[in-house]
């Protein structure tokens, strides 16, 4: 028997400004599948630290991982849909493989993120970039070598 407490991995959460937009980015651009909604108030305003809250939490999944857009209806959100400096304490990012670069950027585009040119490099390691999700989500592309 492990004496490790963790026992799995559950999911990301994400706040969104628009579930319906990052619903049609992250399936569209990226793959992902929709599972299911729900409506959260009390006594989740509890674990959120929200004295007054209203939410509809949208769960997607891909490849064993599990994204939940969080569209806080009350109190609303806050901060800026810009993405956060690489240094700055907290997560960073989400890596997604990818079968070509060129490819993913442009739907990624397409549908609504944006693709930052200057970050691209190409190294023994594979061709990355990074792209951002409509609400300023960093999103790391590696196309690996073969």
């Amino acid at each position: 028997m492990s004496t490790d407490p963790v026992t799995g991995i559950s999911h990301i959460g994400v706040c969104v400004s628009d579930t319906d937009r990052s619903i049609r980015f992250y399936t569209e651009a990226l793959g992902f599948k929709l599972s299911h909604s729900v409506d959260a108030g009390k006594p989740f305003h509890l674990l959120a630290e929200l004295p007054e809250m209203k939410l509809r939490a949208t769960f997607l999944q891909r490849d064993g991982l599990t994204i939940e857009l969080l569209d806080y209806k009350v109190p609303g959100i806050v901060g800026p849909a810009e993405r956060r400096p690489m240094n700055q304490l907290g997560l960073t990012h989400l890596a997604l493989f990818v079968d070509n670069v060129d490819t993913a950027t442009a739907r990624i585009e397409k549908n609504g993120g944006r693709v930052y040119p200057h970050t691209r490099v190409n190294t023994p390691a594979g061709d990355m970039i990074y792209c951002t999700d409509p609400d300023g989500i960093r999103l790391e592309l590696w196309n690996k070598p073969a």
